[in-house]
């Protein structure tokens, strides 16, 4: 992404630096494609009449712009400002530092190595681009499985050094479901019945799950995982098997996703 030598598509959303602002529009250069020139007309910089532009754009500043057309063969690249919302923004501007990240272990792995960092690309890092898309969506999934990079055929050293880069840097994206489960047990050693059936339920999770207690008869049960579908899927096997455990000793158990005030 950060070394791009083309051109970028037709509806794509860049990264630019403002370089020049003209009173009919500014000139800015493409920060993920080798620093191509680029121009917003005063018209596509923000919606309605603009009396001054600097008031939307200034001279070193980085904003997110869509792109409106390309002349390959004059090398002209024209941008709008205002056909990017903010949330389209925010979210490229994460996917342009997340791949400055990647960029930087790259080369920190290439150093290890005693390579350039061009040999990096060369050797490893354009093919991960081709295959999964963005050099950190590469170190994403190296994180989550070592074996991706194995299975790519990617020299061993160079396999050893971006999982262990991958393994300290890379946060992977995760999401956390919780409720409260009201658990008794009339047995005189209930509290060591309610314990047992807690820990049995958690044990060979294959999430991290955590259970909290509220005061008695109330437990917060916490699952993150990977994503809403794989956190509920295991939110209710925790669940069933702690109402199970409990209820074979003679104990009763109740579950509500969100806490009652």
């Amino acid at each position: 992404m950060l070394r791009r030598t083309d051109f970028p598509e037709v509806g794509e959303l860049v990264v630019c630096s403002v370089q020049n602002v003209k009173n009919f529009g500014a000139f800015v250069t493409l920060d993920e494609f080798s620093g191509r020139e680029g121009f917003i007309h005063v018209r596509d910089v923000a919606t309605g009449w603009v009396k001054y532009i600097r008031d939307h754009v200034r001279e070193g500043q980085k904003i997110v712009c869509r792109v409106l057309g390309v002349d390959s063969d004059k090398g002209h690249i024209d941008l709008s400002l205002k056909q990017v919302n903010d949330h389209q923004r925010r979210e490229k501007v994460q996917e342009w530092k997340n791949e400055k990240k990647a960029d930087k272990l790259l080369e920190m792995a290439a150093t290890k190595l005693g390579k350039t960092h061009e040999q990096a690309y060369e050797e490893v890092g354009d093919k991960l681009i081709e295959e999964f898309g963005s050099l950190y969506g590469a170190l994403e999934e190296t994180a989550s499985d070592p074996s991706v990079l194995k299975n790519l055929g990617i020299d061993k050293k160079w396999v050893a050094a971006m999982t262990s880069l991958a393994n300290e840097s890379i946060q992977l994206p995760s999401v956390s479901i919780d409720g409260v489960l009201e658990i008794t047990s009339p047995a005189p050693d209930g509290i060591d019945m309610i314990r047992t059936s807690l820990g049995g339920a958690i044990a060979g999770a294959e999430d991290d799950v955590s259970i909290h207690y509220l005061g008695a008869p109330r437990y917060k049960v916490t699952v993150t995982a990977e994503d809403y579908k794989t956190a509920e899927e295991e939110l209710k096997k925790v669940i069933d098997k702690a109402v199970s455990s409990i209820e074979k000793t003679g104990g009763t158990a109740s579950f509500k996703r969100k806490e009652e005030k």
